[in-house]
């Protein structure tokens, strides 16, 4: 039974496109006709910028890789003008966790990952104060202390940056980390940051808004 499931690639298809007509139709056969089962589908259409976002959650049945998927899925991303991703579900992300003075919500990722609530690797936690270096070393994760001003903040998040590469970062989780990235940092890194505490920034800067 193990190896019949590690033959069927269990897959996340990730769409964002020009809104138009055909498009589930298009990516469901494609699917269909390649053997891949789905198992839970969401879309969504956002009438103010005309853009389409799909989320297919799928087995592949027929055994089909992931590699071979994406370059057959090419044609049909082109079509409609896609940017579109294949996730591998068995593949847990790689995410830094930022925080500043309160713990609160990085304990509380930290738990959900070492009890598997959470399918997130943390190879990295970031902090602009060392309030929590002793949280990170009882989870046995490199912490790194990057103090941030106006005058350095260019400078850390260029190491910031790079740390992210180092170790293969997928996201960023802002777990009431009081810092504004900077337009040109996030932009680089469209989709790929996530603010996990709500706050009132950056409608209001500072720590106690």
């Amino acid at each position: 039974m193990l190896e019949i499931a590690l033959q069927q690639p269990n897959f996340v298809l990730s769409i964002s496109c020009p809104d138009r007509r055909g498009i589930v139709a298009d990516v469901s056969r494609f699917l269909f006709e390649r053997n891949c089962n789905i198992l839970d589908s969401q879309q969504f259409g956002d009438s103010g910028n005309g853009r389409f976002f799909l989320r297919v959650h799928c087995l592949s049945e027929g055994g089909i890789g992931l590699p071979w998927l994406e370059r057959e899925f090419a044609a049909v991303a082109a079509r409609f003008d896609m940017q579109a991703q294949f996730f591998d579900t068995a593949r847990k992300t790689r995410g830094v966790i930022m925080v500043s003075r309160f713990g609160h919500a990085l304990v509380d990722l930290l738990y959900r990952c070492r009890i598997g609530a959470l399918p997130l690797e943390v190879p990295l936690i970031v902090s602009n104060h060392r309030d929590f270096e002793d949280v990170a070393a009882a989870a046995n994760i490199p912490f790194v202390h990057l103090p941030m001003t106006r005058d350095n903040k260019a400078q850390q998040e260029a190491r910031l940056a790079a740390l992210m590469e180092e170790n293969r970062i997928d996201l960023v989780v802002l777990a009431r980390y009081m810092q504004i990235l900077s337009d040109d940092f996030c932009s680089a890194r469209a989709g790929r940051i996530i603010n996990i505490h709500h706050s009132f920034l950056p409608s209001f800067k500072g720590a106690n808004p």
